[in-house]
């Protein structure tokens, strides 16, 4: 089965524990907690998500026939080989010993498999994922990051970091800190009223010193 990607594009991570790191963000097609589309935004277990996932329509995107293609593609894109990005890199392509390709979604553990983690292992990538939790993760992943959503079961209860969206009624904090995770995050919700969620964010990290505050620099910085 082919692998559907959204878009493939070379940028710096925005959020969580590796912020400010240059990586191929691969976003991968399709999601468990709602189709992506607007008329059944009502339906979804995650109705907050404001990422555009439906689709190979992106840039970079398609679908790839094998693990190799996606992670050839991906290396040429950290190499410097995305023309649209020529003009912000730097003359030398960046070193692959620091390469970093991030797979994230709509849910991507519904495609990244362990053929697909060694052949980003292969082209020299460390393989970081974004996922949702309610997926078992194949193994040899380099930074598991998981974000739950809503009431949906999480199954994947440890990793490198924690990120949960917040404030979330049926996903508060202290459902959370008793997994295995090496780092904990608030990440303010964004939309109409982000200005009380981040004071709200703030002043629970202030009160539980474990939680650490995430910003979506990306954002801030008009960056992808």
């Amino acid at each position: 089965m082919p692998y559907a990607v959204k878009e493939l594009f070379y940028t710096l991570q925005g959020e969580g524990a590796q912020a400010g790191s240059p990586a191929v963000f691969c976003r991968f097609a399709g999601c468990n907690l709602w189709t992506g589309r607007e008329e059944d935004r009502h339906k979804a277990v995650c109705k907050f998500c404001d990422t555009q996932f439906v689709g190979t329509d992106g840039l970079n995107g398609g679908k790839f026939a094998t693990p190799a293609e996606l992670a050839k593609r991906a290396g040429e894109i950290w190499d410097g080989g995305d023309p649209i990005r020529t003009a912000v890199r730097t003359a030398r392509p960046p070193d692959r010993l620091t390469a970093l390709v991030v797979c994230t979604g709509g849910e991507p553990l519904l495609q990244l498999d362990q053929e697909m983690v060694d052949a980003f292992h292969a082209e020299g990538f460390r393989v970081a994922v974004e996922t949702n939790g309610t997926q078992r993760a194949p193994a040899g992943i380099d930074w598991i990051c998981v974000s739950p959503k809503s009431n949906a079961p999480v199954v994947l209860t440890s990793g490198n970091e924690l990120k949960l969206v917040f404030p979330q009624l049926d996903a508060m904090p202290e459902r959370f800190e008793s997994l295995d995770f090496e780092q904990f995050f608030l990440q303010p919700m964004d939309g109409p009223v982000v200005a009380a969620n981040t004071a709200e964010a703030v002043a629970y990290c202030l009160a539980h010193p474990r939680w650490r505050l995430s910003l979506q620099t990306h954002k801030l910085l008009g960056i992808p």
